[in-house]
């Protein structure tokens, strides 16, 4: 979206992984629909800027498909029922979070339910305080923002006495 702004990519190793996906993604054949590198304001030409990337046509065998990015980097996948989406959506090894967008309410929370992820947003995005964040599978060590995360610094003893 015009006049919306994207940070940098945390650090150049991050940076170099990023676009190591892009290129991935355009050699595996998936199609670039937009973006793909650095963005072309030169003010950001010395940063670790990618501008927001979206790929079409992506097939579970890419590896932007199967891996985690940590960039603004979209993959579409196409699907031929619920069954199919969840199939492929729990295949992955990783399960940190999942986006359903749809107006059936019913259909979205049974997803919900269903699909193998930490955290999961419905026609939205983005974390809420408090809420417990993290991932299920290979994603995330813990959970972050609640009182899970502040309990895991503690150590639990239980003593039994009788005198």
């Amino acid at each position: 979206e015009k006049g919306k702004e994207v940070g940098p990519i945390v650090s150049d190793r991050q940076f170099a992984r990023v676009m190591s996906f892009i290129d991935s993604g355009k050699q595996e054949g998936a199609r670039l629909m937009t973006g793909g590198g650095r963005p072309s304001d030169p003010t950001l030409a010395n940063g670790f800027f990618v501008s927001p990337t979206v790929f079409d046509g992506v097939e579970d065998s890419m590896r932007i498909a199967r891996e985690e990015i940590f960039g603004p980097v979209m993959s579409v996948f196409t699907w031929s029922d619920m069954e199919d989406v969840l199939a492929k959506a729990n295949a992955l090894v990783y399960g940190l979070t999942a986006a359903i967008v749809t107006n059936d309410l019913s259909k979205a929370m049974e997803t919900a339910e269903r699909v193998e992820a930490g955290y999961v947003w419905i026609n939205s995005t983005g974390r809420y305080l408090g809420a417990p964040y993290g991932g299920w599978k290979h994603s995330g060590i813990g959970r972050e923002e609640c009182l899970e995360e502040l309990l895991s610094y503690t150590r639990i003893k239980n003593i039994n006495m009788r005198w």
